[in-house]
């Protein structure tokens, strides 16, 4: 019955979204490309499996209907974004080679003992802070694959335990301007330096994660309480330590190169100071020359590494959907979105800042945080026009692309990341509701008190 509905579904959103376009005054032209897009995404969203197909299909349409030109393809399908995950692939594939993951979860068991509640919180504070140093790709990747490599040991389903993760990741990429592509848009077009986020972003995204990792306990309890029970039943006198195959020399040069890599990412923009270069040259760089580095630690058989560790259709997926975005912006209806979002707050700030964050918080849920933010970038610029102090709305647009892109699995980078790995070790993936439902409460609630603590502090903020 659900294989009857689904279609039904899909056809019904991509007629009924036609429909109305053209009625509020569209132009042919706008509204084609609107639902193909539309296509791309239900299609995703409700096909999984084959979302590469969609995306490739998608796009062919819109270069036959030349609603979207090669140009325009290029100029989208973020090859600097693709790039910095090969490295970082890279990076994390000779780290699992020297089972570095394996010793690192072993070591935080036997620091924690088996308390799996307090094992769940500690990892997803870990995800968070490594999140808000590095950034959310590539904590997801380092966290992924502690995870899986826990929930591989103790035989649970992964899937728990991968929401958890990926929830704390999106919160910790809000806490600073290096967490996610969206917070260095942010900062470079609003004029905000690093202090500015460690004021503003960072105690909310720590209020957010406290609330987040509660209500993480009470939706997967039944998850965490069979880790817990697991855990009991294989309690030995001998440390966690034990069960982990590996050599010191490997794990010291793993820490080196880790740490190494770490502090590169996290001092990327200071060194582009230093040396006169653009904005995040070397966020990219380092995430190569690191990669370049695991290619030649495993020299031996440097090609079969590099086509196993790098998740290539993964990577495929994601320049097909950021590419696909471009014909919204080719067509001009993010031109028409904009001004219609505009009229509908009245000239009421609240309203405006109300509308203005649940429009960015529904389209990173269904569209990608970095290309909502992407897009609404300009809007904000024009309010700013009509003379409205647009100071919070910088901080609600970085909150509603974090925080809401745990809504869906294409809300983020980091939750298609999650999702590839998952796929790549365990031959499953997560359901469109099984992800929404708990993404929903943990989204909602986390966006809604930020968004209210921002609103109590705008007697603080400066004009």
């Amino acid at each position: 019955m659900a294989k009857i509905k689904t279609p039904i579904i899909y056809a019904s959103i991509i007629i009924a979204s036609a429909i109305s376009l053209s009625t509020i005054g569209f132009t042919h032209d706008q509204v084609v490309s609107a639902c193909i897009f539309l296509m791309i995404v239900c299609g995703t969203l409700f096909y999984w499996k084959f979302r590469l197909t969609f995306a490739f299909a998608g796009i062919a349409s819109l270069l036959f209907f030349n609603l979207l030109d090669v140009p325009h393809v290029i100029e989208h399908a973020g090859l600097d974004i693709i790039l910095f995950l090969v490295g970082m692939m890279c990076v994390v594939g000779h780290l699992e080679e020297k089972r570095f993951f394996e010793y690192l979860i072993a070591k935080v068991v036997d620091q924690i003992g088996h308390h799996a509640y307090l094992l769940i919180g500690a990892l997803m504070a870990f995800a968070t802070l490594s999140a808000a140093l590095v950034d959310e790709v590539t904590s997801i990747l380092f966290m992924m694959a502690t995870v899986f490599h826990l929930t591989k040991r103790y035989r649970v389903n992964p899937i728990p335990f991968l929401l958890m993760i990926v929830f704390a990741t999106n919160i910790g990429s809000s806490a600073t301007a290096v967490g996610n592509p969206i917070g260095v848009m942010i900062a470079l077009r609003g004029g905000l330096s690093f202090s500015d986020f460690l004021r503003w972003a960072t105690p909310i995204a720590l209020v957010a994660l406290a609330i987040c990792i509660l209500l993480c306990f009470v939706i997967f309890k039944k998850a965490i309480d069979e880790l817990g029970k697991h855990m009991k039943a294989e309690v030995k006198e001998e440390r966690e330590l034990t069960h982990v195959h590996f050599k010191k020399s490997d794990i010291a040069i793993c820490w080196i190169y880790f740490l190494a890599t770490v502090a590169c990412l996290v001092s990327h923009h200071a060194l582009e100071e230093l040396l006169g270069l653009q904005k995040n040259t070397l966020l990219l760089g380092v995430a190569l020359a690191a990669g370049s580095v695991a290619v030649l630690l495993n020299a031996e058989n440097a090609r079969e590494f590099f086509t196993k560790r790098v998740d290539w259709w993964t990577l495929t997926f994601f320049m097909a959907l950021f590419a696909s975005v471009g014909t919204l912006r080719y067509t001009g209806v993010t031109d028409r979105i904009a001004h219609g979002m505009i009229q509908s707050a009245g000239g009421q700030p609240i309203v405006l800042f109300s509308v203005f964050s649940a429009a960015i918080g529904l389209l990173t849920g269904f569209m990608d945080n970095v290309l909502a933010v992407a897009t609404f970038i300009p809007i904000l610029e024009d309010i700013q026009k009509a003379g409205v102090f647009i100071f919070p709305f910088w901080w609600a647009m970085l909150f509603s692309g974090t925080m809401y892109g745990n809504l869906t699995v294409i809300g983020s980078t980091a939750n298609i990341v999650a999702m590839g790995m998952l796929e790549k070790d365990y031959q499953k993936n997560i359901g469109f509701m099984e992800w929404l439902k708990p993404g929903f409460i943990v989204s909602t609630v986390t966006l809604v008190v930020s968004l209210v603590l921002l609103y109590l502090q705008l007697p603080l903020m400066p004009h």
